[in-house]
């Protein structure tokens, strides 16, 4: 006897179709096909609108994707425009962080960040090229310039770092740690309102070049916890 209704197996609904992701993954194919690169403004809204075929509610859900992503900023009055290259290909790794305990957080992140800093430092002494070089002492030499000018230099310090990751010739390591301290530099422009935070660092950034440049990575790691040992000092010192 067949089983009653009751026992049979249920049939389970089709899941609705998800337009935000198909539009997320439509605008990725468009971005990596029209070959944007980062700093290029996307069409407009309206635009997306008709060439897509959904309402502005999901072209706006999937713009907040990819500004959740840091891969795209609105700029109100003059358009959405691309801070990083998207593909079709392209994985993105969210972080999120709760302001409101921010010092817990930054913490937390140095944490991570240390074994990541000092393994890029490790790798970029043992892979780096002479051009390698040549491109990180000259965002050095400019980060000394600014910093002897001003007594602060938090673009420079950081162009000086994103050189060391391009070093590894390992793409992951700039885009977790260009992630990672992007997203504290949105939070403030003078990390706790003080210019000369982590200042104490500066004459390490040199000795961290050396290393590199000598193909030494055990010094390359060494100068690097110095950096970063200032910078958890400074943190907790200047968060109480």
């Amino acid at each position: 006897m067949p089983g009653e209704p009751s026992d049979r197996p249920q049939i389970e609904p089709l899941p609705p179709i998800d337009r935000a992701r198909q539009v997320t993954e439509a605008l990725a194919s468009y971005i990596d096909r029209a070959s944007l690169a980062a700093g290029d403004r996307l069409p407009a809204e309206r635009e997306l609108m008709a060439a897509l075929a959904v309402g502005r509610s999901t072209i706006r859900e999937a713009i907040r994707h990819f500004q959740a992503l840091g891969v795209i900023e609105s700029r109100k009055g003059s358009g959405t425009y691309l801070l990083k290259p998207i593909t079709t290909a392209t994985v993105h790794m969210p972080l999120s962080f709760d302001a409101a305990h921010l010092r817990d957080v930054l913490l937390q992140t140095l944490e991570v960040r240390r074994g990541i800093e000092c393994e890029a430092g490790m790798v970029a002494a043992r892979r780096r090229t002479a051009e390698d070089v040549a491109v990180i002492e000259a965002k050095l030499d400019e980060m000394e310039r600014v910093h002897l000018s001003k007594g602060t230099s938090g673009p420079e310090d950081l162009a000086f770092h994103l050189a060391i990751y391009d070093a590894t010739h390992n793409p992951l390591f700039k885009q977790l740690l260009e992630q990672m301290r992007g997203a504290f530099e949105r939070f403030w422009e003078k990390p706790f309102n003080r210019p000369d935070f982590a200042r104490r660092s500066f004459p390490f950034h040199r000795t961290l070049f050396n290393a590199i440049a000598a193909r030494d990575p055990e010094a390359a790691r060494a100068e690097t916890l110095k950096i970063l040992a200032v910078v958890e000092e400074d943190i907790k010192d200047m968060s109480r």
